[in-house]
């Protein structure tokens, strides 16, 4: 991926890792539109950025795909990086008489339906760029599972298989595909405690060592690893997948 000189997308832009990656990439001189579903703090994160821009977007909904898509052919025809970032993350209890399906489908929605969908509705103009790349991102919990939230762990799973089979399908092409899987860092994803977990890596040491990754060209086999993901990573080829689910699955 060319560190400067983009038209970038990021979708789940106004938080978390969505926003500090944001705001690190228009420093690098890079063209930025911060997508999401609430607009105030989309607002926020432009404030002051002058080629910065905000974009409502629910990926979980066709139709606002759909107008997000002919606004950015009107506004940004020159698009040629795309991130999807956004998701969503909950708990759910399996075992429960009351459990709420409704919740997982609506992860899956957000999660799997809606990156496939805004890939789907942005790749033929990424193709026709010059330097394109499509960058997702998935979770540590794509390789050893966190219980306690199967159907988020389930949903980066399949991203992770999909973007293997993305990649080699545009494997001829100027379109490059990364899979971004972070560890456990202090976001609001799982809820506010998160953000002050001091067993979560801290947000701005994680997007800093993204970036480090990102210029130096560090992205094997197209992922974005940094170094406190990778026992999960490597778990099970290294044969520790047990005692890792172990670990993070405490009885």
């Amino acid at each position: 991926m060319e560190i400067t000189g983009n038209t970038i997308l990021v979708t789940g832009g106004g938080s978390g890792i969505g926003r500090a990656l944001a705001e690190r990439l228009h420093d690098r001189g890079n063209r930025v539109i911060v997508a999401g579903r609430r607009r105030a703090p989309l607002d926020a994160v432009v404030a002051g950025r002058d080629r910065m821009a905000a974009l409502e977007l629910d990926v979980a909904d066709t139709g606002s795909v759909a107008r997000a898509a002919a606004e950015m052919a009107e506004r940004f025809p020159d698009l040629n990086v795309l991130i999807n970032n956004a998701g969503i993350s909950r708990a759910e209890d399996l075992t429960a008489d009351g459990w709420d399906l409704a919740l997982a489908e609506a992860t899956i929605a957000t999660n799997v339906t809606g990156v496939l969908r805004l890939t789907d509705a942005l790749l033929p103009r990424l193709r026709k760029q010059r330097n394109a790349t499509v960058m997702t991102t998935t979770s540590g919990l794509a390789y050893v599972p966190l219980a306690s939230h199967p159907t988020y762990s389930a949903t980066k799973a399949f991203l992770h298989s999909w973007l293997q089979s993305l990649r080699h399908q545009l494997r001829d092409t100027g379109v490059e595909v990364l899979e971004l899987a972070p560890p456990y860092v202090q976001t609001e994803l799982g809820g506010p405690q998160q953000a002050t977990d001091p067993h979560a890596m801290p947000l701005d040491a994680y997007a800093d060592e993204v970036m480090a990754l990102l210029e130096a060209g560090d992205t094997p086999d197209g992922e974005v690893l940094v170094g406190r993901v990778m026992d999960y990573r490597t778990a099970e080829r290294d044969g520790r997948y047990a005692a890792a689910f172990a670990q993070g699955n405490p009885s």
